[in-house]
């Protein structure tokens, strides 16, 4: 076991954790209130202010898993649980950029919302995740074999 190779990749795990966490509040606090009452996600009306944990969470995520995929490259037991979770993850944040920020930014910006649109969006982005899970699961595997080595 090598303490520093393993601190980043348990690093990862904690903060992926951490946007786990964030995302559930999301979708079990936020999410059932704002499309009636849109002032809670515009910080133009006093509402939360997600970049603020979105962005720094997901970049400090991101650079924790490449740090450990280069960390970890000559093992390919634990390159290749990296490598899916890195794909997964890939996936997650194209289709979040695309698809769900814009409209996010959107919502947040509007004078009116129209409450239908703001449903169909929360329905769908309760699939970001089990991606997200997914790519949890793949970093713990990453890590078993890291302490079974």
């Amino acid at each position: 076991m090598n303490s520093s190779l393993d601190s980043l990749l348990v690093a990862a795990v904690i903060v992926l954790s951490a946007v786990l966490g964030g995302g559930m509040y999301e979708h079990l606090v936020i999410d059932p209130s704002w499309p009636k009452r849109p002032d809670l996600i515009q910080p133009s009306r006093g509402g939360v202010r997600r970049g603020k944990f979105w962005l720094p969470a997901h970049l400090l995520f991101e650079v924790l898993l490449l740090c450990s995929l280069a960390a970890f490259w000559k093992l390919p037991a634990i390159r290749l649980w990296l490598l899916a979770a890195l794909c997964i993850h890939i996936a997650t944040r194209l289709w979040s950029a695309f698809d769900f920020i814009p409209k996010a930014l959107a919502f947040e910006k509007a004078d009116v919302i129209d409450e239908t649109l703001a449903r169909k969006w929360i329905l769908k982005s309760k699939f970001r995740l089990p991606l997200e899970l997914l790519t949890l699961s793949l970093l713990l595997n990453a890590l078993r074999v890291a302490f079974g080595r």
